[in-house]
């Protein structure tokens, strides 16, 4: 009977283990984790949890019973420290070995850290829901918050704080926010939206020192082209982007690099699959390798690799359209496709006043993703199926819904 073992307890391993009973396997199912929680969503972190609306046992992903019903060999706690794909065998940190017929890694990603950060108190990075409870604790109105890094995590977390009465202050190095990814237009937009709820946007921002006194955080050192500031802050979170969780794989001889490399099957080696944050695999549809660090992608990657795994007769490339969302005040911003690499981006609809913009992207001739807030989901509905068909850019743009 094939036995599966899931490395990663977190949405995208759950997934495969939900998506395997349903698809019929009967075999053995290891869900192994290295945070003692049982599987819990982590997109709330920053909005409901943060906020406050929510407490942590609204972010359980399912109940005792449903996960009872999974009939999993829970292990939890106990991280993954090496594999042995030979042997199939999976090495845990307190020395055991878990074998398998098939592995599916699910490992994630961790943030990344400002160097001569460690220690000091007061400095965050939001990943788990540890993570969020720290920060959430210190949130206060009246308190200070630096926020370095300007992507969505950064701005989703610098929106909570407002809403809470805090002090926020946005750093960004790049002379926009989120530029590279979304295009300059889009990038001022989102600073836009900050401003006009009272952050301080610092954009040509490099952070170089953390201040501290007896132990905690005062503020942080900046230089930019005004020279050499700082700004005081009660609490700083570091939002610089994540590093997918593969060290354990080191001496495994899978292909690592920003990931676990894997084919358009989602296979990284014979019978191991990769899933979710950690997972870099070649979409054919866009014609390049990507990894995406987004709920939706985990949980449709998920499905795709349980498919595979129970029925290998039927296996077909994963090419999915990437999709994610953020909300910032009271403006939901959606994207679909793949906007990174893009050769144009070219503003469709912009209405700062109403929080409303439409942008559509290019990439050789072809249509490669959009991005939106405040646009109807009609709308948006017709652009994602332009992606998905990946159609001509002038065909697009001479679209019905290009009215």
């Amino acid at each position: 009977m094939n036995r599966v073992v899931i490395v990663g307890a977190s949405a995208g391993g759950l997934s495969v283990a939900e998506a395997l009973r349903r698809a019929g396997h009967e075999g053995a199912i290891t869900l192994v984790g290295d945070e003692t929680e049982p599987p819990y969503d982590r997109p709330p972190l920053s909005k409901h949890l943060l906020s406050g609306q929510w407490e942590p046992d609204r972010l359980a992903l399912r109940s005792g019973a449903e996960l009872d019903s999974l009939q999993l060999e829970l292990s939890l706690g106990v991280p993954a420290n090496g594999l042995d794909p030979g042997a199939r065998s999976v090495l845990l940190a307190d020395g055991a070995k878990v074998e398998y017929d098939t592995l599916v890694v699910a490992t994630g990603a961790r943030a990344r850290r400002l160097p001569g950060a460690a220690g000091i108190a007061g400095v965050h990075t939001l990943r788990t829901l540890r993570d969020a409870l720290a920060l959430r604790a210190r949130l206060r109105p009246g308190r200070r918050l630096v926020v370095v890094g300007a992507g969505f995590l950064g701005t989703e977390v610098a929106a909570v704080a407002r809403g809470l009465g805090v002090g926020v202050t946005l750093v960004e190095s790049a002379p926009v926010p989120l530029a590279q990814a979304v295009g300059e237009f889009a990038g001022l937009f989102l600073a836009r939206l900050h401003e006009v709820h009272g952050v301080e946007v610092r954009t040509g921002a490099t952070v170089t020192g953390i201040r501290s006194n007896a132990g905690g955080v005062t503020g942080v050192q900046l230089a930019d082209a005004a020279g050499m500031s700082v700004v005081p802050a009660d609490d700083v979170l570091v939002a610089i982007g994540c590093v997918p969780n593969t060290e354990w794989l080191a001496d495994s001889g899978l292909t690592v690099q920003d990931g676990l490399v894997c084919d358009e099957f989602c296979g990284a080696a014979p019978g191991v699959y990769g899933v979710g944050d950690v997972a870099r695999w070649y979409n054919p549809l866009f014609g390049t390798a990507m990894r995406v660090e987004h709920r939706t992608n985990a949980a449709e990657q998920a499905m795709a690799v349980a498919r595979h795994v129970v029925r290998p007769e039927e296996r077909r490339p994963f090419a999915p359209v990437p999709y994610f969302w953020s909300d910032q005040y009271d403006s939901k911003i959606q994207a679909h496709g793949y906007l990174r690499g893009h050769d144009e981006a070219l503003v469709l609809d912009s209405d700062p006043a109403r929080r409303r913009l439409l942008v559509a992207y290019r990439t050789g001739d072809r249509i490669a993703g959009v991005l939106a807030a405040g646009v109807p989901p009609k709308t948006l509905r017709a652009w994602r199926a332009f992606v998905a068909a990946r159609t001509p850019w002038e065909e697009a743009l001479a679209g019905p819904s290009a009215a």
